[in-house]
């Protein structure tokens, strides 16, 4: 098996002159060049030769290339055809490597790993286009995909929205959702200097290790997110407000005031104070009124 060779600036270049590969924007293509921050993406997925990876957004092999070394199978989703060239030099080396070509948003994961790892839990590992974050990582917990853990790298305000509680200008509907299924934990924060090109906010990799069950129980999943969105929808307004304007909820005015006043809060409530218990407790307070 080979030893990884990109990660430093220099091969780094090397490979983009060799193919003579333009950066597309629309695919918001960031690729690492620092070793230091490979290994502690490597160290904080704790991945071994157990392990099958999905890596999403694989570039031009870099992290695949450490990947390789550590698990036992790692499968590379890479959506720019033109990448796809240099995967097939760089990774040459690595026996246990499966690169695809597709948007990972279209691919049925829960097939591949049936497929690929007979059903057992995966880890995914990724530096992610920051418009698609959300997208990824909650269709990767909503589809309930076989999972241990999602190791990222995002843009640190993401990261920080991610982990963060009630009451802070960050906690959102994100939040919420991430701390549903999984607890984060926040790795390291990694500056602009480390990617080429530099994008122009800072980074940060953050660990989202899968609850086996979630801390929290729910008579529906889909009604304690359709309640967290409106919720948030609209910052300044109250969270009965919310909850009133919302076209997903079917539940009279007065249902949504009583369920306010079992959680013990006042009319004027905002949705940014609840914890993801008290949205629980509304979410099934609620879902009595619609049996």
């Amino acid at each position: 098996m080979s030893r990884p060779t990109l990660g430093n600036p220099q091969n780094t270049i090397e490979i983009l002159q060799k193919y003579q590969f333009t950066f597309q924007k629309k695919f918001g293509q960031n690729f690492l060049i620092d070793t230091h921050v490979l290994d502690k993406i490597i160290r904080a997925a704790d991945i071994g030769k157990d392990d099958m990876v999905l890596e999403i957004g694989p570039g031009i092999g870099t992290m695949t290339q450490y990947l390789a070394e550590a698990a036992g199978k790692v499968i590379a989703v890479e959506i720019d055809k033109n990448l796809i060239p240099i995967l097939t030099d760089t990774l040459s080396g690595y026996e246990n490597v499966q690169i695809i070509n597709e948007d990972v948003l279209k691919l049925d994961i829960q097939r591949l790993v049936e497929e690929e790892n007979a059903g057992r839990p995966i880890k995914v590992v990724a530096n992610l286009p920051y418009y698609i974050t959300t997208p990824i990582i909650m269709g990767l917990f909503e589809s309930h995909v076989p999972l241990y853990s999602v190791t990222v790298m995002v843009q640190k305000e993401v990261a920080d929205r991610m982990q963060t509680g009630p009451g802070n200008k960050d906690y959102g509907a994100l939040s919420l959702a991430v701390q549903y299924y999984a607890e984060p934990y926040i790795v390291a924060n990694v500056p602009p200097n480390c990617f080429m090109p530099r994008p122009k906010v800072g980074s940060a990799v953050i660990r989202l290790t899968r609850y086996e069950k979630p801390p929290v129980e729910v008579e529906d999943e889909r009604l304690l997110f359709d309640i967290i969105r409106a919720s948030f929808n609209q910052r300044r307004k109250t969270l009965a407000n919310g909850l009133n304007n919302s076209d997903r909820l079917d539940v009279p005015k007065e249902a949504i005031t009583e369920a306010i006043q079992q959680l013990g809060k006042g009319p004027s409530v905002r949705g940014e104070t609840l914890t993801l218990e008290e949205f629980a407790k509304l979410s099934n307070s609620l879902w009595q009124y619609m049996q």
